[in-house]
């Protein structure tokens, strides 16, 4: 049996990066497009053996070359990652997986969250992990005093809060004795979280029916959910969706959500084949679809980014038209001019 090293690969490192994809290409994986750190398992001639990757809080690309199966290296290299992890205070680790390696990942000490079938297994490293999320957002509701027999729910990025976010939320929450607003917690966004919270709360601080809640890692988006291992765009499209939905259904459960609202799509054919799936999974476990026409703005619907882009060109006034004043405030003060800068400083503000 060989000796092994581990080191890191660098996307810089063309050769390392090669061998790296020729060695996913043998497990029918592909690179996936959001990494921030890429371990090589390499034997004492160099030669790439394993490799694992990290993104956030998730473990993915996870492969062994076929001849050295059996020698428990994937073991090594997920050792290997959650002690870097570890290291940069990431305790609470997700994996997506293949249906069937999830047993693997079970023995290795990750608990399944929600499957779809045939498709995609979301894991957590720690037990009872869902559980406890669910019991934080029944205290959160409890503390609101919120009591209802309609009760529905919006979840949303806001990047950033617009008039259009407003006028879901306002519509939505008219239509309910109680409404859950989910904001998607993770950073993967120009504006960052704690900055789209805070414009979320303050653009509905009006509204007195609200519930404010953190996605956490279980509400995925599409920065998160790995495409890597699925084989075209439409059925990541839709295993995502599947899945979200599923976690979804745990939630209005827990939560006695009956109805979700989200904003018509007409710029994105990947949000519509969203809602799409959405309409039809919900409805299958009982629950109600309602979307709600997007606001508009001179003659068209008003989209955060458009917002970005002004931003991005330093338009301010003319963005004023499209956001809450809480949100112009924000960005043409001192405090903004962080997030600001970094909006004008992207290549591409679309499709964030």
């Amino acid at each position: 049996m060989s000796d092994y090293h581990f080191s890191q690969i660098r996307y810089r490192d063309k050769l390392a990066v090669r061998q790296m994809e020729q060695l996913l290409a043998q497990e029918g994986i592909e690179r996936d497009g959001n990494l921030d750190y890429t371990v090589g398992l390499y034997d004492e001639d160099y030669n790439l053996a394993a490799t694992g990757s990290c993104f956030g809080n998730t473990l993915r690309c996870l492969a062994v070359d076929n001849r050295h199966q059996g020698e428990g290296l994937l073991n090594q290299v997920i050792s290997h990652l959650i002690d870097y992890q570890y290291r940069r205070g990431i305790l609470d680790l997700f994996l997506y997986t293949k249906c069937n390696t999830a047993l693997f990942f079970k023995d290795l000490g990750f608990y399944e969250i929600a499957r779809v079938e045939g498709k995609v297994v979301f894991m957590e490293n720690r037990r009872g992990g869902f559980e406890r999320y669910l019991e934080r957002l029944l205290a959160e509701t409890d503390q609101s005093g919120l009591t209802g027999a309609r009760v529905g729910a919006v979840v949303m990025n806001a990047n950033p809060f617009t008039l259009g976010h407003q006028y879901l939320v306002e519509t939505a929450a008219a239509d309910c004795d109680v409404l859950h607003l989910f904001v998607v917690s993770e950073d993967a966004s120009l504006v960052p979280f704690a900055v789209r919270e805070q414009l979320v709360k303050e653009g509905t601080a009006h509204l007195n029916n609200v519930v404010y809640h953190r996605t956490e890692s279980y509400m995925i988006s599409n920065a998160t959910f790995p495409s890597y291992f699925l084989k075209d765009k439409d059925t990541v499209i839709r295993s995502h969706a599947v899945l979200d939905i599923t976690i979804f259904e745990k939630i209005a459960k827990a939560l006695g959500i009956r109805v979700r609202y989200v904003g018509e799509e007409p710029f994105s054919a990947v949000t519509g084949i969203y809602n799409q799936v959405m309409a039809g999974q919900l409805a299958a476990a009982g629950l109600t679809l309602t979307v709600i026409p997007r606001k508009e703005s001179g003659g068209t619907a008003i989209s955060a980014s458009k917002v970005r882009q002004l931003i991005k060109e330093n338009r301010m006034e003319e963005m004023r038209g499209l956001v809450p004043e809480s949100t112009y405030s924000y960005f043409t003060s001192d405090v903004g001019r962080e997030t600001a800068e970094k909006i004008q400083n992207c290549a591409d503000v679309v499709h964030y």
